[in-house]
């Protein structure tokens, strides 16, 4: 699986299962994703690639984004995305 930065992805297990974020970091094991609300680009979560769920659609220059901006932008799109897949079933 190919993680890469502001792609969209699910949580596959855990309290958070089925929320959508957008990853904002890689490591080796490991992805920080954010969602703009409760996790910004200033606390994004820690979440293992093993749990997580790649979803193909993605935001670009989300590192070039001030702070503030960035953060309604993650919510506009993740409020987007979540409307179009309710419409969808």
């Amino acid at each position: 699986m190919q993680f890469k930065i502001g792609g969209f992805v699910t949580s596959k297990q855990g309290r958070d299962k089925d929320k959508v974020y957008i990853i904002l970091q890689e490591e080796k094991e490991y992805v920080y994703v954010i969602d703009g609300k409760t996790y910004t680009k200033d606390n994004p979560k820690k979440k293992n690639k093993k749990h997580i769920q790649i979803i193909h659609k993605s935001l670009t220059n989300i590192e070039e984004m001030p702070t503030q901006e960035l953060n309604q932008n993650i919510q506009d799109a993740i409020n987007q995305y979540e409307q179009r897949s309710k419409n969808e079933k």
